[in-house]
């Protein structure tokens, strides 16, 4: 073979496959299929309302406990103490058992103290009286993470005293 022979083979070779690549570039390739469409659900009616708390008899309060007008209770302690009165006891363990079976929410304690007189042995007090009713509706059955508690200390009211909020009652104290 002679050498421009060969270089034109050489040529033709080379440039053959160009054209076929550059037509296969020039359409592009199929998209992929689009995706189906998302599944049609029936319409399902919302969750149900919380069925209304079944109708009780009032809870007996014993001395030293009282009915809040705006909703709640409150427990009257003796100046200094900060135990549960043994008479109330039973009367919490009753309202926790019923705050568990009636209400969702949190419940609030707002703990006082008239005395003594040191803001900061106050509000101690008063929390140690806020722990001891927490304890005790804890052990009627609702939930101790259910239960916030708010000690107060010294309040103008100058009260010994614990009321406990339910949750529809203390939405306005927040």
């Amino acid at each position: 073979m002679t050498q421009p022979r060969r270089r034109t083979l050489l040529l033709a070779a080379l440039l053959s496959p160009l054209p076929a690549l550059a037509q296969v570039e020039a359409v592009p390739p199929d998209p992929a299929p689009a995706p189906p469409e998302p599944a049609r659900l029936p319409d399902r009616p919302g969750p149900m309302p919380p069925a209304a708390p079944p109708a009780s008899v009032p809870l007996r309060l014993p001395p030293g406990m009282e009915t809040l007008p705006q909703g709640g209770w409150r427990l009257r302690f003796p100046p200094g103490t900060e135990a549960v009165p043994e008479a109330a006891a039973a009367a919490l363990h009753k309202l926790g058992h019923r705050l568990a079976a009636a209400t969702e929410g949190r419940v609030v304690i707002l703990a006082q103290a008239s005395g003594p007189e040191d803001v900061s042995t106050a509000r101690r007090l008063s929390l140690a009286r806020g722990l001891a009713v927490k304890q005790a509706l804890a052990e009627g059955g609702l939930p101790p993470t259910r239960i916030d508690i708010r000690p107060l200390g010294h309040t103008e009211d100058r009260l010994d005293s614990a009321d406990i909020q339910p949750p529809e009652a203390s939405k306005g104290t927040r």
